[in-house]
């Protein structure tokens, strides 16, 4: 007979640092048979949907939320989420659920509860049981709790940032859900927490500290047949709990404290090299300087070969903590301010400023006016800037 599956998901990264909330009209919607829409799009639901059908899992769809990384979750976003599984599970009491998959990011908090996916796991435990297997997809920027490693079977987190594996490590969550099913193999979750906090500039996983440590886990998994999955999370530092910051889990068959003894050696190589993943950034100045010293040297070359003036290669300047994928408002102004301040006009700035859209919005070319242009997101933006401003088109 096939499995019988319950899949739902619940997805936000939360930015606890910003004003506002966001609320339930901010989350996009899946519904029961809806979230087979999913399929072939390359999100972490596609991922396990593509498993499903080839292991030809009879699935029980519950309902999918997910929302643009942002502030702080309303409740009524939890409550939504957890009455549509508790319906699906009220649904299914007259046949047996064989498992329970979960889409999840790992580092969503509300007005009530800073750790929304351990919550949801352990009311999903208290109403199933411990023998029912539950098992998932985990982004590594998740702020991993002992409660959410205490009540679940076997999450798989993606290895790579940025996120190209997301959807592989959905399957990966799901063929250990379909191997637990078909075997009655029961593992038990180890966390470890080290005392570390990278920013997310940290984190990436083409340079250390993450790729050492990834490479150590795949290893863990290669030398020890029983330990399933070994996941590396660099959380997410722009949340204010508990229990943000750096953490792994093991998913072993075996004897707990083996398991534990290799996060331990994880961790111990973490802190001691905790330096790669606190990431410092040069101070601006020194960097508008440098930009301004190559223009200067890109035209001189430019104008002794006779030209009229040189171009300098372009030049990116990103601002990390000014990043709409971690939940910022896309809004901040201290770039611009720097750039104008320095007198480097070869530049443009994107400013995620609806306002200002709107007053432009009557405009034609040439036309000139005063605006205050971003900083409205959060104080912690730098405020507006107001300008003189040419409207080009």
């Amino acid at each position: 007979m096939p499995h019988r599956v319950l899949l739902a998901g619940l997805f936000h990264e939360t930015h606890t640092f910003l004003e506002g909330r966001t609320t339930l009209a901010d989350f996009e919607e899946r519904l029961g048979a809806a979230l087979w829409s999913a399929e072939n799009d390359g999100s972490p639901l596609a991922g396990v949907l593509e498993i499903a059908r080839k292991s030809n899992w009879d699935v029980a769809p519950a309902i999918d939320l997910r929302a643009t990384p942002g502030p702080t979750v309303e409740d009524r976003v939890v409550e939504r989420f957890w009455g549509e599984v508790a319906a699906a599970l009220d649904r299914e009491e007259s046949r047996a659920i064989d498992g329970v998959y979960l889409v999840l990011h790992g580092a969503m908090v509300s007005e009530s509860l800073l750790d929304v996916e351990g919550e949801i796991l352990a009311r999903l435990r208290a109403r199933i049981g411990i023998d029912v297997p539950v098992c998932g997809v985990l982004d590594l920027h998740g702020n991993i709790t002992e409660k959410l490693a205490a009540n679940s079977h076997g999450f798989v987190a993606y290895r790579q940032n940025p996120h190209a594996d997301a959807c592989a490590a959905a399957r990966d969550g799901a063929l250990l859900l379909d191997r637990l099913m078909r075997t009655g193999e029961r593992p038990v979750t180890v966390w470890e927490r080290p005392p570390l906090i990278w920013p997310p500039t940290g984190t990436g996983t083409s340079f250390d500290p993450m790729k050492t440590l990834e490479k150590m886990a795949r290893q863990i998994e290669e030398v020890h047949e029983e330990i399933l999955a070994v996941n590396v999370f660099g959380g997410f530092s722009f949340a204010d709990t508990p229990d943000t910051g750096v953490s792994f889990t093991a998913v072993t068959l075996g004897e707990p404290r083996y398991a534990r003894a290799e996060l331990e050696a994880l961790s111990d190589w973490a802190v001691a090299h905790r330096g790669l993943g606190s990431v410092l950034e040069e101070p601006l100045d020194a960097v508008l300087a440098r930009i301004k010293s190559s223009d200067q040297r890109t035209n001189l070359r430019a104008d002794a070969r006779g030209s009229p003036g040189g171009i300098a290669k372009p030049t990116i300047l990103a601002e990390p903590s000014d990043n709409v994928g971690g939940g910022s408002p896309g809004d901040g102004t201290d770039l611009l301010r720097a750039l104008i301040d320095a007198g480097i006009d070869n530049a443009a700035v994107a400013i995620n400023d609806p306002i200002s859209v709107a007053a432009l919005a009557s405009c034609r070319a040439g036309d000139r006016m005063t605006l205050d242009v971003g900083g409205r997101g959060s104080p912690l933006s730098g405020g507006p800037l107001r300008l003189e401003i040419e409207f080009v088109s």
